[in-house]
């Protein structure tokens, strides 16, 4: 059972600005015990782990606040910056 959901918000994309995939800031997408729908297989990628690490109820040593850190897509030249969140969630609705 999962008690936390994991909100990922683009909060910036560096370089020219855009992304190749077409994401821009403000998108949000919820990893919860599937794949968050529309979101880049690279960006997905990169994210998947330190997810699922924040899922589980762990945390990042470097973070100082453990139910948020900051994660990036694997693009050299215009990397998407996403805030991710980790959220509550209510009993039976994971």
């Amino acid at each position: 059972m999962y008690h936390y959901k994991v909100i990922a918000t683009i909060v910036e994309i560096r370089g020219e600005g855009k992304c190749s995939y077409g994401h821009e800031v403000g998108d949000r997408f919820e990893f919860t015990r599937y794949t968050p729908a529309g979101l880049c297989q690279f960006a997905c990628d990169s994210i998947r782990s330190a997810a699922a690490t924040l899922l589980y109820g762990g945390r990042f040593p470097w973070a100082k606040d453990s139910d948020t850190t900051t994660w990036a897509c694997p693009d050299p030249e215009r990397p998407v910056i996403f805030e991710l969140r980790r959220v509550p969630v209510e009993q039976g609705h994971a």
